[in-house]
């Protein structure tokens, strides 16, 4: 995370372990177009010992590997740190606080680095949106996403991370991330629905530091490669 203090742009590979594909040959062309990290998880279906392997295999490539848990069976020693999480738009105690509760001292005993970070989920029609319960934010009211922020930060969160949703029609809205860096100093990740170099560079101009794509590297790593890209360059002067 040190490069985001240059104002260098980021980019995180999002790798689903229940859907790993050709995981070996997809980490190389991520690596070698420039991603900053791997994220492990998924909303259904991961089990431990699968994002265990995935982990294992990933950290050969020297980037950090970080658990995105869609719940405790993500949950792995294998990587180097975890996104410590609280869906600030969900309906159900358990993503507000429970499994933060059961995750911790779990957390503590696989001795990994923690990432406090708030989660929002955007809209109301991908499955994480469904598994999580959530409430879904308007497009066209950045204000509430700000609201939300500044909870996050006054609450002592690190990280912001505004999810569209796993192959989403359509990407958070720029004015999403705009919005949170005008209010608060939080570290602002955005992913879901990032289908072209084109979205990537625009949603990075507009305030997000760190860019995730997940489902374009499972279909099309050459593709997912060219949105690195895009994102390195607008963090460039």
């Amino acid at each position: 995370m040190d490069k985001l203090s240059s104002g260098e742009k980021l980019h995180f590979t999002l790798i689903d372990p229940d859907k790993p594909g050709d995981l070996v040959k997809t980490a190389e062309r991520m690596v070698e177009a420039g991603t900053d990290a791997f994220l492990i998880g998924g909303s259904l279906a991961v089990t431990p010992e699968e994002a265990g392997r995935t982990a294992k295999v990933l950290r050969r490539f020297g980037k950090p590997v970080i658990i995105f848990p869609g719940n405790l069976n993500c949950l792995t020693p294998e990587a180097d740190a975890v996104l410590y999480m609280t869906l600030m738009n969900s309906l159900d105690p358990y993503y507000l606080i429970e499994a933060q509760v059961s995750a911790a001292p779990i957390i503590r005993k696989y001795g990994l680095e923690v990432l406090p970070a708030a989660y929002i989920v955007v809209y109301g029609d991908t499955a994480v949106a469904h598994v999580g319960r959530i409430h879904p934010i308007p497009a066209g009211k950045p204000e509430i996403v700000a609201a939300y922020a500044l909870a996050a930060e006054y609450m002592g969160m690190k990280y912001i991370y505004l999810e569209a949703g796993s192959g989403a029609g359509r990407p958070v809205p720029p004015s999403f991330p705009q919005a949170v860096k005008s209010y608060t100093g939080l570290t602002v990740i955005v992913g879901g629905g990032i289908k072209s170099p084109l979205i990537a560079h625009e949603i990075a101009r507009a305030g997000a530091d760190i860019i995730v794509t997940g489902t374009i590297v499972e279909e099309n790593p050459e593709a997912a490669a060219s949105i690195v890209e895009a994102v390195k360059s607008a963090g460039r002067r």
